[in-house]
């Protein structure tokens, strides 16, 4: 089978997951690594016994390298994207797909010029729980899908986050740091969105950081921490979303998808295993669903992988920008619905992404993979 070579930009907390679960495919490695500490490049490919440690640039100027797995912060995702593209390379990078639409158009722009694929997180739609989800969905156990709802409510990030500062910036809060889960997966059960309304609030202007190293420090809140949102999807279904830094306790679901048939609960969007479960018209009481799908423990990763498939058949990867910059279009959107105090019509829309085959998992992914054509 044919590899094609991964550098991933940024060795901080998450990359770790990313070393690690990259082992388990044939059709990427990861053979480089960078970081502006070029120490903690150092650490990494130690640890994981990655062959090269460079700086961002010496690994953005290596001709050997494909691929390259941008693990940067947000406030920098488009700059580090639209690098590795003048450099010739493919790039798969961490959510949201970019802070401001200008940049996320720009990434789009370069990619189609160069012809070039550009993938993005979150990948967690590729995992069990939620291809189960739209197997059920597509096998009409619920009917046709009439609305959904979807929750994501903490009580902000300062009081555990050892630097939460950059959540309270302009590309923070809770829509930007988890809506991008919430929303793929819903594009992924329900297709792209065609209008959204919202409204929003900074309710603390300040924060105090009750966490170390920081604890007692102010930080001034400059992005709205509570989002209350609509959507209305091309397919005629309608959603509700709340995302917010400003809840201590509820009981609400991740998310649940209502149908004319039945309904089902569709498993937390940040993880890629269940529960998953299903209650239809006729039902007395909810049923857990045996998933359908493997890669259901922690496979952040997956995307990376399926995007070399891709590239080597000359086929759309899942986790793909047009369905990433959708996303972001949406989270904009319900901004800029609160501060014009109108609907927003989307000028972006995707397609809806392909479940997976039934039973594939990580012993078999690239066989199927492969022979499915990178489907």
């Amino acid at each position: 089978m044919e590899k094609l070579s991964a550098g991933i930009i940024g060795c901080g907390n998450i990359s770790s997951i990313y070393f690690e679960n990259l082992r388990m495919f044939d059709v990427v490695e990861v053979t480089a690594c960078a970081d502006l500490d070029i120490e903690r490049a150092k650490a990494r490919a130690e640890e994981y016994h990655i062959p090269h440690a460079y700086t961002p640039e010496e690994l953005l100027s290596d001709p050997s390298i494909d691929i390259v797995i941008n693990l940067t912060i947000p406030a920098v995702h488009a700059e580090v994207a639209q690098k590795g593209l003048q450099a010739g390379k493919h790039v798969y990078g961490e959510k949201p797909f970019a802070v401001k639409k200008e940049d996320g158009k720009a990434i789009l722009e370069t990619a189609r010029q160069k012809g070039l694929y550009v993938g993005n997180a979150p990948d967690t739609f590729l995992g069990g729980g939620l291809q189960t989800c739209r197997k059920l969905l597509d096998d009409g156990w619920i009917g046709k899908p009439v609305s959904a709802s979807a929750f994501m409510m903490v009580p902000g990030h300062e009081r555990w986050h050892p630097d939460p500062a950059f959540y309270y910036q302009e590309g923070g809060g809770p829509m930007f740091d988890m809506g991008p889960y919430y929303l793929t997966a819903l594009a992924f059960l329900l297709g792209p969105v065609k209008r959204v309304t919202g409204s929003v609030n900074i309710t603390y202007p300040e924060r105090t950081i009750t966490s170390q190293p920081r604890y007692g420090e102010k930080i001034k809140v400059e992005t709205p921490t509570q989002i209350n949102g609509v959507m209305d999807f091309c397919n005629g279904a309608v959603a509700s979303i709340i995302t917010s830094f400003d809840t201590w306790h509820h009981q609400l679901p991740h998310i649940e998808i209502y149908g004319t048939e039945g309904s089902i609960v569709v498993p937390d969007p940040n993880t890629f295993g269940g529960p998953v479960y299903l209650r239809r018209h006729d039902h007395s009481e909810w049923t857990e669903v045996p998933l359908s799908h493997g890669f259901t423990e922690n496979s952040r990763g997956i995307g990376v992988a399926e995007m070399a498939h891709a590239i080597l058949t000359g086929k759309e990867p899942q986790a793909n920008s047009r369905l990433s910059y959708h996303v972001l279009e949406v989270m904009h959107g319900f901004l800029e619905s609160s501060k014009k105090d109108q609907h927003i019509y989307m000028t972006s829309s995707c397609d809806q992404p392909d479940v997976l085959p039934t039973g594939i998992s990580k012993q078999n992914f690239d066989a199927v993979m492969t022979r499915e054509g990178g489907r």
